[in-house]
């Protein structure tokens, strides 16, 4: 396969049959140890940075603006990647649970999600929206909106190493100190399911090694404003400095002759 395309598949079950999507490569992206995912803002044409507080990545959406989920395989097997946006199975629409359908990437290649798959041509386009007009929320399940997740699951060969995530106990620990601010908040944005696009799709074969994930993945999105009020937001480069009022604007003077 050339480097320059990529394999999107995606998965029915732990050792059934997938489905694949060619598809051009995307720019590099953020890396944790098995992939490089990316929030990509279609509409403004830029990688979203990724902002981190407590064990937690964050990443600051526009209202309306269309986006994809980029991920790059960066280890030496081929590579399943179940996606669910806001609770969601970005392929089946189910409730997201890690043992379901998902992408297949080759090694050192990319899968770039674009939306919700319709049928084995099309998907509807992500974009971000007002929580009520999500995805997730139109089809009864708003508790979870505002966060993706990515699944990892390695190919069986060889000996499988141990399973581990992203987070190790004290990671873990600290997200749930870290989860009191965030939901104490109603979420500022949801993924609606928008235009139709082509999404061609075929069907190939993969094996977990595991049935739990090599690694798990996840970002959560609000928007710039809600970032800022949580202190998630890092301060600007360049501040300006705030004008400093004088109460006696005056110079020093005495009462002049008549």
């Amino acid at each position: 396969m050339s480097t320059s395309l990529l394999r999107r598949t995606l998965l029915a079950s732990a050792a059934a049959t997938t489905l694949a999507i060619v598809a051009a490569a995307p720019s590099d992206a953020s890396a944790p140890s098995l992939a490089r995912v990316d929030v990509y803002d279609r509409s403004a044409r830029q990688t979203l940075p990724v902002y981190h507080h407590r064990g937690r990545s964050y990443v600051a959406g526009q209202p309306g603006n269309e986006y994809a989920v980029r991920i790059r395989n960066c280890s030496g097997r081929r590579m399943l990647a179940v996606v669910s946006v806001d609770g969601v199975n970005v392929i089946t629409g189910d409730t997201a649970s890690p043992d379901q359908s998902g992408y297949v990437v080759e090694p050192g290649d990319y899968v770039n999600i674009q939306g919700w798959q319709k049928d084995m041509q099309r998907s509807a386009a992500f974009y971000f929206t007002d929580p009520g007009d999500s995805y997730a929320a139109r089809t009864g399940r708003p508790d979870d909106v505002g966060v993706i997740g990515v699944a990892l699951f390695l190919e069986a060969e060889r000996e499988h190493r141990d399973w581990r995530t992203l987070e190790d106990s004290a990671g873990k620990a600290a997200e749930r100190s870290a989860a009191a601010a965030p939901s104490a908040q109603a979420p500022s944005l949801g993924t609606g399911h928008g235009r139709r696009e082509d999404a061609p799709v075929e069907v190939v074969q993969f094996q977990r090694a595991s049935s739990r994930p090599d690694e798990i993945i996840r970002i959560r999105y609000e928007t710039r404003e809600t970032l800022a009020a949580l202190g998630i937001l890092p301060e600007p480069w360049h501040r300006p400095s705030p004008r400093d009022p004088n109460p006696f604007p005056g110079a020093l003077s005495f009462v002049p002759d008549p």
